[in-house]
This record gives structure tokens, C-alpha cells and sequence, in this order.
């Protein structure tokens, strides 16, 4: 009796050799469209799905493989159906070799709704999911990485149902990120609540890593379909060791403070955490401005550009004689990469052209113990700022905050950010990140400051509590202060404001980040 073997493939690498070990082994080839031709081209004996089914392929090619000689051949329990399959002139198909075209390689070219529908695969997710199902006797194969182990088991008698699960396992992984990569974009063109009951994530492994924060934690980097145009799976990395995970958040940290500016800025990051940051009229300026701000926590840290890089940038990072992890930039000259590729243990990771103007995709996420918390992603926010002091800020020191502001949104809560003028730009003086108590954030923003305090401005990324904090800064020779404003006691922080000459700015909006 012979033994049948479907395929209908988009991705064909590899698919000539594994089906000629099919035919060796003895088996009947099935195919549809572009796969049958690709078989035949190759010199392989192949049937049509339509002569083996004797049903022609019927409205545009929508219904070809749905018919029950194909079903019932995959389906089929070997001891239990086996008179019924007989009867019915159903030959059992033992072997199917099936991957789904990437729907994102529809929409990314900028499909309408109508064409992005019309290229939603009905029939290939059927039989990998009939042949998923029914694995305890059909082998499904999905990923051409798995054809030369399915190929040396064929050759000797058979697969076994170990190998037939886990098989099975990366089927129904496929055919979910398949219908998550749909559901996600079409989430985007469809009226919707904001918090659906279910929520499918299609996620695809970017690159296994060495390890994750800690060397005894293992570590993946798995890359959203719905990640928009920045995404951390879309850079190119020219030189340097992989990427860790740790590089990977130190990166994201970097890109999201950077980008926040229109001007050329330049962002230095630590453990998440901006140590230095500024925006000046030219990207070497900026570079200098934020590495001074905090020279000793920029060493192995994450440098971050929003302007392209050329051979000034270069000779500038050169002469800091800092050594970084990672130098980030939407794009790099030739001869820049070039003298770059003296510092083996640099990472160059070049941006997409159009990181400038992009946004991250989806929602934002975290991992807690049995489940994920979503938002929106946080950004620049339009509020309107309101004086609360009789005291009014000066343009300079407006300025100022509006930068620190930005810069806060991207430090650890409880988040306090100093920042100045300087040169013809603005740079962060002083961060204090991550402390459990907003005046303990106010009192390390002015130990880590490495331009005079007086004179600077603050940020704070939410309310004062009380009026402790803000008369710190003030002794210190702060100016001006912005913050949400909101709390219990705002009459007694403006009240303390007033008292210590100090002009004090309230948005409205908070700016949170854990």
C-alpha cells in the first residue's frame, strides 16, 4: 500500500533534499501550487491534490486541500478508522510538511484591508492543525531546521511519537503566531474595546542569549509581529559581541531617552537609568555635554545618538577614551564604521531609517507571577503647564524643564533630575533614580551633580508629598522646579515654593516608571 506525503510550503528552503528522502522512503508526494511546481522542476514524481482528490481547486484557489480524502487521509486513527478509510477510498497521509506564509510580509507592503484578507491562509492552518492533533500518527513539519532529523528518522522506518509531540508542540506554536500575527493587525482596523477578553501575542525567537540578568538565568529575545517601526528586533548590529539581556534593556532605556528630543541629543545610559543626557546644536556637542555629566557611571555604559554618525562623532567618542558597551545611531557613515571597527569590543548598532518618526507597536508589558500587565506605551505628553508660583520661570530655565521633564520620564521612580544650560544645548546635572522616598531622589540628584547646582532646574516625576524635598533642592540653589502636582499638601509645597524665591511648575500628568 502506498504511503502519502502532503507538502505546501511558502518557505521552500531545504524542500528539494527532504523530498527526495521522502521518495527514496517510498512515498507518494501530494503538493498544491507553487510547491508542486517546485517539486516538479526539481525532476520529482508529485500529484496534485486535485487529480488525488479528483475535485478541481474551485473559487480562486480559496478551496483546495479542504475536501475529505485529504482530512480523512490526515486525520484518520490508524486501527479505529481503518474500514472506514477503506470503504470511503481514503489513503491514510502520513507525512505533512506545511509552513504558513508570513502575513506581515502582506501588510508590511502596505496591503488594504481587502488584500490583507484575501492572503489569510485557511487550508494550510486546517492540516497542520489536523496533523498536530492526529500525531500519533501523522509526522507534521513546519520548520525546515527540523528537515534533516525528520529526514534521517525516515530513512530508517519511521519517526517516533516523541519526536511526532514535539513536532506537534512547534505546529500549534506556528498556527498561533500565525493567527496572532492576523488578529494584531487587523486589531489595528477594527473598532474595538481597549482590553479585549483574549489576547494573542505572536512572538517569534529573535536570538537565544547567553544568559539573562543573572549568568544562571536562561535568556531569550523573542520579537513582537505587531512591533512597530521601533522595534529592538529591527536593528543591525555591525560589530562586537552578541547582544545580552542586559544589553538589550540598557539599549531600550537609551532609545527611548534620546528620542524624546527634536533637537541632536545624545543619552548615556546605566542600568536603565540615564546617567547623562543633552541636546545641543550639533550631535559632538551633545555627546560631550552628557558624557560630563556623569564621566565615572558612563564607563560600560550604553551611549545612544538621534543624529546619523560621521568621522566628527567618531573622533569625539575616541578622544573621551570611555569605553562603552554599546554606541546606538540611525545611521553611520562608511568611514565612521570603518574607524569604529578599531574597538573590537564595541557593539555598533545601527537604527532603521525610519526610527526618527516611528513608534513602538502593541501595548507595553511586564511580567508578574502568573499573568502580564499591559498599558499604553508612556511618551511625551501634551499638558498644560501651569505656574503655581507668583514667580515666574525665565525662558531659559522653561526650557530646562521641559528637557528634565523628558529626562525624568525615562529614570527609574522616585525620579529626580537636575539639568542646566550649557554650551549652546541643555544636559542633565544630576539624577537620583530609584529611591524609596522622593527627598532621598532630591538629595542624590545634587551628590551626583557635576555642574554647579545653582542655577539648575528639577524634575520630579510626581508629586511632592511634602514641602521637604523641594526646600532641599532650593538650599542647594535650584530655581525652578516642575511636577505633576496632585497632592494633599500642594497649598503647603507652593506655599514652601514661594517662601524659598523658587519658581515652581505643575502639568498635571505623572510620569511614573518601575
Amino acid at each position: 500500500m502506498s504511503r502519502y506525503a502532503l507538502l505546501s510550503v511558502s518557505d521552500k528552503t531545504g524542500l528539494e533534499d527532504f523530498a527526495k528522502v521522502l521518495v527514496e522512503a517510498g512515498y507518494t508526494l501530494l503538493s498544491t501550487g507553487g510547491t508542486a511546481k517546485a517539486l516538479a522542476a526539481a525532476g520529482l514524481p508529485v500529484t496534485k491534490v486535485s487529480d488525488h482528490t479528483g475535485a478541481p481547486e474551485i473559487m480562486n484557489g480559496r478551496v483546495k486541500t479542504l475536501h475529505p480524502r485529504i482530512h480523512g487521509g490526515i486525520l484518520a486513527d490508524r486501527d479505529v478508522h481503518a474500514a472506514e478509510a477503506a470503504e470511503h477510498g481514503i489513503p491514510f497521509i502520513d507525512v505533512v510538511v506545511c509552513n504558513l506564509y508570513p502575513f506581515e510580509a502582506v501588510t508590511s507592503a502596505g496591503a488594504t484591508l481587502a488584500d490583507a484578507i484575501e492572503n489569510i491562509d485557511i487550508g494550510g492552518p486546517t492540516m497542520v492543525r489536523a496533523s498536530a492533533k492526529n500525531h500519533a500518527h501523522v509526522t507534521i513539519v513546519t520548520d525546515p531546521a527540523d528537515y534533516a532529523r525528520v529526514g534521517r528518522a525516515v530513512a530508517q522506518g519511521g519517526t517516533d511519537l516523541l519526536l511526532r509531540a514535539e513536532l506537534a508542540l512547534k505546529a500549534f506554536r506556528h498556527t498561533a503566531r500565525y493567527d496572532g500575527v492576523i488578529s494584531a493587525w487587523l486589531a489595528r482596523h477594527v473598532e474595538e474595546e481597549s482590553a479585549p477578553a483574549e489576547l494573542g501575542v505572536p512572538l517569534q525567537r529573535v536570538a537565544s542569549l547567553r544568559y539573562g540578568e543573572n549568568p544562571h538565568q536562561r535568556a531569550v529575545f523573542y520579537a513582537d509581529a505587531d512591533g512597530g517601526e521601533r522595534s529592538l528586533a529591527r536593528v543591525t548590529v555591525h560589530q562586537g559581541k552578541e547582544m545580552s539581556f542586559n544589553n538589550y534593556g540598557d539599549l531600550d532605556g537609551a532609545l527611548r531617552t534620546a528620542f524624546d528630543f527634536r533637537g541632536p541629543a545624545v543619552a548615556v545610559i546605566k542600568h536603565m537609568n540615564p546617567c547623562g543626557c543633552a541636546e545641543a546644536e550639533t550631535p559632538v556637542e551633545a555627546f560631550q555635554l552628557a558624557l560630563a555629566g556623569d564621566p565615572v557611571s558612563a564607563y560600560g555604559g550604553i551611549v545612544a545618538f538621534n543624529r546619523p554618525l560621521g568621522m566628527d562623532e567618531v573622533r569625539a567618542i575616541k578622544q573621551s577614551k570611555t569605553f562603552f558597551e554599546i554606541l546606538a545611531a540611525p545611521g553611520f557613515s562608511e568611514e565612521a564604521l570603518e574607524a569604529l571597527a578599531t574597538r573590537k569590543n564595541l557593539r555598533v548598532v545601527e537604527l532603521p531609517g525610519d526610527w526618527n518618526d516611528g513608534r513602538p507597536g502593541g501595548m507595553d508589558a511586564r511580567r508578574v507571577l502568573g499573568g502580564y500587565l499591559l498599558q499604553d506605551w508612556d511618551g511625551p505628553t501634551e499638558s498644560d503647564w501651569k505656574v503655581v508660583t507668583k514667580k515666574q520661570p525665565t525662558d531659559d530655565e522653561m526650557r530646562a524643564m521641559r528637557f528634565a521633564w523628558a529626562c525624568a520620564r525615562n529614570v527609574k521612580s522616585n525620579a529626580i533630575v537636575l539639568a542646566r544650560p550649557a554650551g549652546t544645548g541643555i544636559a542633565l546635572n544630576g539624577v537620583g533614580a530609584g529611591q524609596m522616598s522622593r527627598i532621598d531622589s532630591v538629595r542624590l540628584s545634587i551628590q551626583k551633580a557635576t555642574l554647579p547646582v545653582p542655577g539648575s532646574v528639577l524634575a520630579s516625576d510626581a508629586f511632592f508629598p511634602f514641602a521637604d524635598g523641594l526646600l532641599v533642592a532650593a538650599e542647594a540653589g535650584v530655581t525652578a522646579a516642575v511636577s505633576p502636582g496632585g497632592s494633599i499638601r500642594d497649598d503647603e509645597v507652593i506655599a514652601a515654593a514661594e517662601e524659598a524665591g523658587l519658581a515652581l511648575v505643575f502639568t498635571g500628568v505623572r510620569h511614573f516608571r518601575h
